[in-house]
């Protein structure tokens, strides 16, 4: 497998489709502006669905990849090593934020097991079965997968995405369920971007104090000097630096892209996963839409580099795809206004219009 392949797959979102939805925007009885960035949202859902005037999101699903990091083992998390687990059980049984949000919403959530650390028995089999392996190395002195296991994860997540279009999802909100997770994502993100370790490096979502922050910077900065002889191929950096996770998310993003389905990115997890998938595919993140501003300085990076502005800054740490979740309503109320607006009258309608009414 070669991810650059992508690269031919891919194309971009009509651009033909955006220009008829901009110029249909310029007709609304709503002065050009005066919705701010509602404007844009749904000009980006009219290219993406290729349809004028845009189409109601009527089948979202929040998806989320989740895994362990052998990485966590150094302390450099706020949750315990091998913790994911209970990550998990909080969406299944309602108690997460993004199981309310989802709830409240109407959403339904997906979990994908790519690699928890974790008797299997614990969990569904609709969330286990799909496991590529018990965990991930330590990616500051071991490869986090093999090469066949990396392989393995990319086409889990292409298949899932695949799964999702055939089923009629018309909008996926992404995230992660993870532990150690931020660590692999700050390491990709900062030798993609060619910084150093201080650079991306930040607290997580459980959030961490000085010294686990100086152990993460210092795994980061270990793992990079890993990274760094593989840039050329990005299978063989999620294998090297990455995750099951990771890579089955980078997959996913890929070949959502390839089946015309628009992606809500969540956090920095989902930010190097897409980082990734703009290397092998310069098209890709035009099916993106960055949901959230995180607070973590990897994230920022990543979405500064594919130049998506995030939707919303609510100081959302939590993960688990809920602050991406949180931008699905805007979305959603950007396409209704642009599909429902009446447009205003051409001069010559006017003139019709007073002539009938004067006769």
């Amino acid at each position: 497998m070669n991810l650059d392949d992508f690269s031919d797959l891919i194309e971009r979102p009509d651009s033909g489709t955006r220009r008829d939805a901009e110029e249909r925007r310029e007709r609304l009885v709503v002065p050009p502006g005066a919705l701010g960035r509602l404007d844009e949202l749904g000009e980006w859902l009219s290219a993406a669905q290729g349809s004028v005037p845009v189409k109601a999101v009527r089948q979202p699903r929040v998806v989320l990849f989740a895994g362990d990091h052998g990485v966590a083992g150094l302390d450099v998390s706020g949750r315990p090593a091998g913790g994911a687990y209970e990550l998990v059980r909080a969406v299944l049984d309602g108690g997460s934020p993004v199981a309310v949000l989802a709830r409240r919403a109407g959403v339904p959530v997906r979990i994908v097991d790519a690699g928890l650390d974790c008797d299997p028995e614990l969990l569904p089999d609709e969330v286990v079965r799909h496991r590529v392996r018990r965990g991930s190395g330590r990616i500051d002195i071991e490869n986090a997968l093999t090469a066949e296991e990396a392989e393995r994860a990319v086409r889990l997540g292409m298949a899932i995405a695949d799964e999702e279009a055939d089923s009629g999802t018309d909008l996926i909100v992404l995230g992660d369920l993870s532990v150690g997770g931020t660590t692999p994502a700050s390491t990709l993100i900062a030798a993609l971007c060619g910084t150093d370790a201080s650079v991306v490096t930040g607290r997580g979502g459980a959030g961490i104090d000085d010294l686990a922050w100086m152990r993460k910077c210092a795994a980061i900065r270990d793992a990079l000097r890993r990274a760094r002889p593989v840039l050329g191929d990005q299978l063989e950096l999620l294998a090297t630096v990455g995750g099951a996770d990771l890579a089955a998310m980078t997959g996913f993003l890929l070949q959502s892209a390839v089946r015309r389905m628009p992606v809500i990115l969540d956090g920095v997890v989902s930010a190097a996963c897409a980082l990734v998938g703009q290397r092998a595919a310069f098209r890709a993140p035009d099916w993106w839409l960055a949901g959230q501003l995180s607070g973590e300085p990897g994230q920022a990076k990543a979405l500064d580099r594919m130049a998506l502005t995030p939707v919303l800054d609510q100081g959302v740490t939590v993960g688990e795809g809920a602050g991406a979740l949180l931008a699905l309503p805007l979305v959603q109320a950007a396409a209704a206004l642009a599909a429902e607006l009446p447009e205003r009258e051409s001069a010559e309608e006017s003139v019709k219009a007073e002539e009938s009414a004067a006769g």
